[in-house]
C-alpha cells in the first residue's frame, strides 16, 4: 500500500469528503447514507489521487456497481478529478456497522433495523448463543414498536432483507437482516 499523505490546500481534506459521502444514499435503501450504512471504511489522499476504500454488504450484492458509480459522480461533482476505489473484503461487513442514525433513519422509514451483534470482533457470540437456544430473534415492528411478529419469508424486497409481519397492527413490514 502506497504511503498516504496529507491533502494538499487544493485537496479537500478526508473530514470534507466524508462528509459529501454522507450525502450519498444506498440505491436500494435511499433513506440510509452509504456512511450511515458502514461501507465506506476509508478516505485519504495518496499523492494527488483520493482513494476510497468501500466494503460491500455482501460480496455479491447486486447494488456494488451502482454504489461505486454513485460515489465517483458524487465526488467528481465537488470537483475530486483523480479518484481510485478500492474494495476491501476483509473483515467482512456486518450489520453492526450500519450507524445509531442509520438504524432510526431505516425505523422511521418502515424496515426494522438490525438487532443482532455480528461483529467480526466477537459480539457474534449473543448470536451463537440465542440460535443454540433455539430462542427465535424478537423483531420490532416499525409501525406500532410491537415484537408480537412472525417472519413471512426469509427473503424480502432485497437480499439483505427478510419479510415480516406484525401480528398486533397486521402491517407487514421489511427487516435488515443481521449479517
Amino acid at each position: 500500500m502506497a504511503t498516504l499523505a496529507k491533502p494538499t490546500r487544493d485537496q479537500p481534506s478526508a473530514t470534507q469528503v466524508w462528509d459529501w459521502l454522507s450525502q450519498v444514499p444506498d440505491p436500494e435503501i435511499p433513506v440510509i447514507s452509504l456512511v450511515d450504512l458502514g461501507i465506506i471504511r476509508d478516505v485519504a489522499w495518496d499523492g494527488d489521487t483520493l482513494v476510497v476504500t468501500v466494503t460491500p454488504t455482501y460480496s455479491g450484492c447486486p447494488a456494488t456497481g451502482v454504489i461505486n458509480l454513485d460515489i465517483e459522480r458524487a465526488l467528481r461533482d465537488h470537483g475530486v478529478d483523480k479518484l481510485r476505489l478500492e474494495r476491501k473484503l476483509s473483515p467482512p461487513w456486518t450489520t453492526d456497522w450500519v450507524s445509531a442514525a442509520g438504524r432510526e433513519k431505516l425505523a422511521a422509514y418502515g424496515i426494522a433495523p438490525p438487532v443482532d451483534d455480528t461483529a467480526a470482533d466477537g459480539r457474534l457470540v449473543a448470536r451463537a448463543r440465542r440460535l443454540a437456544s433455539g430462542s427465535n430473534l424478537a423483531i420490532a415492528c416499525p409501525r406500532c414498536g410491537a415484537t408480537h411478529t412472525e417472519k413471512v419469508s426469509q427473503f424480502g424486497s432485497t437480499p439483505c432483507k427478510a419479510s415480516y409481519r406484525c401480528l398486533s397492527c397486521l402491517e407487514p413490514f421489511d427487516y435488515f437482516k443481521c449479517i
